[in-house]
């Protein structure tokens, strides 16, 4: 049975993976302008999302799913980033909800590394 934090993870991205599908246009609007085929990359990251709530539930892929996740939101981050520069795009969230969002990403990166500790220390003493 897999532990708490991992369901929490797993349900967290697969939401925001399927989300990423079901409410295409608005994740659109939070690419920035620099990036060229928002809707390709939308969808790319979705997919990537529900890759990674899968494979966090599983043993034997939840160490680089874990890694994968962690660098999903590093790669998401410009879009937050983009979000809250822009906050008249997004009239039903707050100011303060986009900028809040940011710091909280770090949060999330330390939450799924530390989710993935006991793998991360089972694969460091094999290699040992």
């Amino acid at each position: 049975m897999p532990r708490i934090p991992l369901l929490l993870i797993a349900l967290f991205f697969l939401s925001g993976g399927i989300g990423h599908f079901a409410f295409t246009d608005f994740f659109v609007t939070a690419m920035p302008d620099y990036l060229s085929h928002h809707k390709e990359l939308v969808l790319i990251s979705g997919v990537f999302e529900i890759l990674g709530a899968i494979g966090i539930l599983i043993p034997r892929t939840r160490l680089w799913a874990g890694y994968g996740l962690i660098a999903l939101i590093i790669a998401v981050y410009p879009a937050n980033i983009n979000m809250a520069l822009h906050p008249d795009k997004y009239k039903d969230l707050s100011v303060l909800f986009l900028y809040i969002r940011l710091p909280f990403q770090f949060l999330f990166i330390w939450f799924v590394w530390w989710a993935i500790k006991p793998e991360r220390l089972h694969s460091a003493g094999k290699s040992a």
